[in-house]
């Protein structure tokens, strides 16, 4: 991968039906990706992953958006209903696509949900789907596994080793899956899984893992670069 410099990060708010929503943007200096991610429903884009992959990704030429809902800009504490969600998201996609190059939608836990339900009609290139909530914890019954293999592009899903809302092994649970690899989709989309062992739900990693703090992010910026410099058509 070619290294590159990076800009300052900038900030830009855009009206939604839903209110006012904000985009940090961490610009590459010469971007061939967009990569936008929401944050999930208990949190902002403050927390560890996404501040590891909006640091490491510009230089790749990866230019990543961070974005953070109405409600969440409104200083709410409660996320609204999905649909709600997903009409803030879309209402954002124009600036989104503005730099010109494809758009990786992603996000966190809800985020990842967002981008999965409405990647096919917006246009996504592919899905980065973090800590994706597969269900609520403790009731797999409850499964929210057609979002994501509703998603309809390429999508690579991150996974804590010890996350309740759904562990690694679960996935080979769903259709065509196998925990490790590439898994079969719907038509037209695939997903690949990528374990982060011993993490939890927001990728932190007890004292007697395996592995640092720091060791479990490099696993998440180093497999996501890997997978966004894979060439169009060879996934």
């Amino acid at each position: 991968m070619t290294s590159d410099t990076t800009a300052e990060p900038e900030q830009q708010t855009v009206e939604t039906p839903a209110g006012d929503a904000r985009i940090t943007w961490h610009p590459a200096k010469r971007p061939r990706r967009v990569l936008a991610l929401g944050h999930g429903a208990g949190g902002g884009i403050e927390v560890r992953d996404l501040r590891a992959l909006a640091a490491a990704l510009p230089p790749l030429g990866v230019t990543v958006a961070l974005v953070e809902q109405p409600w969440r800009v409104a200083g709410k504490k409660l996320a609204p209903a999905p649909k709600t969600l997903d009409t803030g998201w879309r209402a954002l996609w124009p600036a989104l696509e503005k730099p010109g190059v494809p758009v990786v939608a992603g996000g966190r836990s809800a985020g990842a949900r967002v981008a999965c339900r409405t990647a096919r009609e917006l246009g996504a290139h592919a899905v980065l789907a973090l800590s994706f909530p597969l269900h609520p914890p403790g009731k797999p019954e409850k499964s929210r596994a057609a979002e994501l293999l509703g998603s309809g592009v390429p999508t690579l899903v991150v996974q804590g080793g010890n996350d309740p809302f759904g562990k690694p092994a679960e996935y080979a649970e769903l259709p065509g899956g196998a925990p490790g690899g590439a898994c079969g989709g719907t038509p037209g989309g695939a997903y690949e899984l990528l374990e982060v062992p011993g993490a939890d739900h927001g990728f932190a990693v007890p004292k007697r893992a395996p592995l640092s703090q720091d060791e479990a992010l490099d696993i998440i910026t180093e497999g996501v670069a890997g997978w966004l410099a894979v060439p169009d058509g060879a996934r």
